[in-house]
């Protein structure tokens, strides 16, 4: 696994293909060999109620929350922290060029004795050559 959260204010939609942003961080993920394919979920959710720094409306945020299974060294996170961001901002970077957006990340290690897992997608999975 790794799991990620994007929350991000509603007043960005018409600013952001959420969708399109969803697809940059799980390409990047995939790419990251630390992170099996089968096991990236990338999923977004508008918030439409929140109150953003000095209260004026148009400021927005994304806030992307990474569950990630335990047991990767401090510096394979610390990596895929930085290029899980980094897409993020590049794909972000022309909204926010003109317009109010924070944008924050977090990667935070689920304890795999307290996290059950199962599933089918290993045996769907397409083989590239």
């Amino acid at each position: 696994m790794p799991h990620f959260q994007i929350e991000y204010s509603g007043n960005i939609e018409a600013l952001v293909d959420v969708a399109g942003l969803c697809e940059a961080i799980r390409k990047t993920a995939a790419d990251i060999e630390t992170f099996p394919t089968a096991g990236i979920r990338v999923r977004a959710v508008r918030v439409d109620h929140y109150a953003i720094a000095d209260g004026n409306p148009k400021h927005g945020f994304v806030d992307i929350s990474i569950r990630l299974r335990g047991g990767r060294a401090p510096d394979v996170k610390k990596e895929a922290t930085h290029r899980i961001f980094e897409a993020a901002r590049s794909y972000l970077e022309p909204a926010m060029q003109g317009h109010s957006i924070a944008l924050s990340l977090e990667m935070r290690d689920i304890d795999p004795d307290l996290s059950p897992k199962t599933g089918t997608i290993r045996d769907h999975l397409e083989v590239s050559s």
